[in-house]
């Protein structure tokens, strides 16, 4: 497993990102409840087995259920082998604001407390806003208070989780936020837009939502009708498909991986056999750029009908 730059953090990250929702809550299509779930044992051996075969990044919030109490139990004694980042808590009040400094700051500092506490170890390597958006990105009491953490050596870099490309391009220009964490993938490449910015200021990127909830998998057959023109365009990335890129997950990782802004690929991994793949996959033979220009050329037309919350809102991926 290689290893890249996370920006200018000065750590150094595998190009496949453990992510570690999966094994806190019951997430992603087919998993309903506590019994489509690894137990916590099996889930500390994952995250072994993780480690073992290179992944050196590991990726939790203080929203993910169990999921930072098994990594604490996992690395407890090797937390100088792995980087953790880790999300806050949301801090809207029940209208929806924002609150004052000193309420804010007393949230934010409380919930890294309970992190640390969960993780068990004395520092984050990164400590990242959790859904930011534009109004919290502008926030300068949200910014100071990161700032502060950062100075305190109780975070080593701060980072922001960003759903638009406009709220990614925001959070860059301000220089406040060492990491993005931001979504992209074969169908939605929008935020490719902002790749060229975050690589000239020095901010680590991160990749979510690389196989689309599991669409870009086997998962993505047999989809509710409202899905049929989706389902379609998924089908067109076979062609794509060659020797190094047997099956649509790893076309997809390899896809995230070609572009040399980015520093990781996050991949939720809850299966042994999700791992292994994940290991094959970032072999550090990439798209070339013909084959690039190819998978860029196939993105969905209406990247804005990519909405899966809403989708499961709705009922289409039971």
């Amino acid at each position: 497993m290689r290893q890249r730059k996370l920006g200018k953090t000065g750590l150094s990250v595998s190009e496949i990102a453990f992510g570690g929702v999966e094994i806190g809550l019951p997430y992603g299509i087919g998993v309903n409840d506590q019994s489509d779930m690894l137990s916590h044992s099996e889930a500390v051996s994952l995250l072994h087995a993780a480690l073992e075969g290179g992944i050196n990044f590991f990726d939790t919030a203080r929203l993910y259920g169990e999921s930072e109490t098994i990594m604490g139990k996992a690395f407890f004694n090797r937390r100088k082998d792995v980087v953790i980042a880790t999300k806050c808590k949301h801090f809207r009040d029940a209208d929806g604001t924002i609150p004052a400094y000193s309420s804010l700051k007393k949230i934010i500092e409380g919930s890294l407390t309970e992190s640390l506490a969960a993780l068990q170890t004395d520092y984050v390597d990164v400590f990242m806003l959790h859904q930011a958006d534009i109004q919290i990105l502008e926030n300068e009491d949200v910014r100071r208070v990161f700032l502060d953490l950062k100075e305190s050596g109780r975070i080593r870099a701060t980072g922001a989780s960003t759903y638009a490309a406009e709220e990614a391009m925001l959070a860059i220009d301000s220089k406040a936020w060492d990491v993005i964490q931001l979504p992209f993938n074969l169908m939605d490449q929008r935020q490719q837009t902002v790749f060229s910015a975050a690589a000239s200021q020095g901010v680590g990127l991160v990749i979510r939502s690389v196989l689309l909830k599991g669409l870009l998998s086997s998962k993505g057959r047999d989809l509710h009708p409202a899905l049929h023109e989706v389902e379609a365009h998924i089908k067109k990335y076979r062609s794509l498909l060659d020797e190094s890129t047997i099956d649509l997950p790893s076309l997809a990782t390899k896809f995230a991986l070609s572009f040399g802004e980015v520093s990781s690929v996050l991949v939720g991994i809850d299966r042994l056999n999700y791992l292994q793949e994940s290991l094959r996959t970032a072999d550090g033979v990439y798209f070339d750029e013909q084959k690039l220009a190819k998978a860029k050329a196939l993105q969905y037309p209406d990247p804005s009908f990519l909405d899966l919350p809403k989708w499961d809102r709705l009922g289409w991926l039971k």
